[in-house]
């Protein structure tokens, strides 16, 4: 059985507490401040989501990365060994407070991400809605909601598509970063373009 870890809990990893409840999937969420902080979101969503230590929450199989682009090598750094581990990176990288897309000398944020944690799979996911609608339950009387993904391992990407769809979503698989390019990317066209699936 797959575990999932929700690695963060500012706007973003609360959304997808509230959608992993609302799904009925089971996973852990913790940040560098330890489970007490967290009560707010496990007094809600504890039922399927439980706060734990940091540490415990890397053991995981699929860590979805909802913390700042700049807190990403501080968790990076808590482990030695990734190999095995699917990351799901769900970072944007931006430059405050001008809010425009970081100057990274030609390189997609994932692949600088994807660098520091050698031996995951990693893939993009879950950074394109604002959280509120990330929240929001997913599926309408029109469709469901699409989340899109790339990433440049398809078993790995696969098993975030169904991740997706298991939280209710319409998953949208962009391939590999050099087919996606940075469609995905903060400040281009897929970012924050909610839309629906028949």
């Amino acid at each position: 059985m797959t575990t999932y870890a929700i690695i963060g809990s500012g706007a973003i990893g609360s959304a997808l507490a509230e959608r992993f409840h609302a799904a009925g999937v089971d996973a852990v969420i913790a940040n560098t401040r330890g489970p007490a902080s967290l009560q707010p979101i496990t007094d809600r969503f504890g039922s399927a989501v439980n706060a734990v230590e940091l540490e415990q929450a890397l053991r995981s199989d699929v860590l979805i990365l909802a913390v700042p682009y700049d807190a990403v090598p501080e968790i990076a750094e808590r482990k030695a060994d990734w190999n095995g581990r699917t990351i799901v990176d769900a970072t944007n990288a931006i430059d405050f407070p001008a809010f425009k897309p970081r100057d990274l000398g030609g390189r997609l944020s994932s692949e600088i991400v994807a660098d520091l944690f050698p031996g995951a799979q990693l893939v993009k996911a879950f950074n394109t809605l604002p959280a509120a609608v990330l929240a929001a339950e997913p599926v309408k009387a029109s469709g469901k909601r699409v989340l899109f993904l790339s990433g440049n391992y398809p078993e790995a990407s696969k098993k975030v598509a169904d991740l997706i769809a298991r939280l209710g979503f319409a998953p949208s698989d962009l391939g590999s970063f050099k087919a996606s390019g940075s469609l995905q990317h903060f400040g281009q066209p897929l970012v924050a373009l909610n839309l629906l699936r028949d």
